[in-house]
């Protein structure tokens, strides 16, 4: 039996759609879907904002997701689901990423490692949405050279055997950025690929590599 989620709700004095919120939380902890719900209106307790970088209210956090704006009831409900299975944060990370929280996203990766699989995971889903695909092509820029990224090249190349060209190129294209000589074997077999574009990439690739390398 999954553990049901704790919940952590910052509210403020005169927010519109607190009210609305912290109904919903107060059905969901009677109903058993959370275990512990806490409160805090940052209009008194405003060091609870500041350490958690909130800018803005009503802002939940429900296992590891952290949800800003108004939820409706079945919204939160999606989410705590969802938090059963923390393997699979594909939807909450395309969430942020849609919503401009691209450098929250960045942290949650850089203080979990684990997680870049989630960003190639949408990088090689043909459902995710090419704001997306953008977000993770920027935070992946924002780690080049990094341990993290060094540590998911096995991954990347094995997306750069994938028949979507799409996937290839971007998996190309971040093993480049990976400034390790280890990325080279999965890079070589794309001078050859049946798609132009794709075999350039390779070659901005390797020669990245061998600029950062010397």
């Amino acid at each position: 039996m999954s553990q049901t989620p704790s919940a952590l709700l910052l509210i403020a004095t005169g927010c519109q759609h607190c009210p609305s919120m912290l109904l919903s939380m107060s059905e969901l902890i009677k109903e058993g879907k959370i275990s512990q719900l806490e409160v805090v209106n940052i209009v008194e307790a405003p060091e609870r904002a500041q350490a958690l970088n909130v800018r803005s209210v009503p802002w939940l956090k429900v296992g590891e997701y952290e949800l800003v704006g108004l939820k409706s009831k079945s919204e939160i409900q999606q989410w705590i689901d969802k938090s059963a299975d923390t393997e699979d944060m594909s939807a909450y990370f395309e969430e942020l990423m849609v919503s401009g929280e691209i450098s929250k996203v960045q942290q949650l990766v850089e203080d979990k490692p684990q997680h870049m699989k989630t960003l190639l995971d949408i990088m090689a889903s043909e459902e995710s949405g090419l704001s997306a695909r953008i977000g993770v092509g920027a935070i992946i820029e924002q780690l080049a050279g990094s341990e993290i990224l060094q540590n998911n090249i096995d991954e990347l190349g094995v997306y750069c055997q994938s028949p979507v060209a799409r996937i290839r190129s971007d998996a190309c294209y971040y093993l480049g950025l990976s400034h390790h000589k280890k990325a080279e074997k999965y890079i070589r077999p794309l001078l050859d690929d049946s798609d132009d574009e794709i075999k350039e990439i390779a070659q901005d690739a390797l020669a990245e590599i061998s600029e950062n390398t010397e």
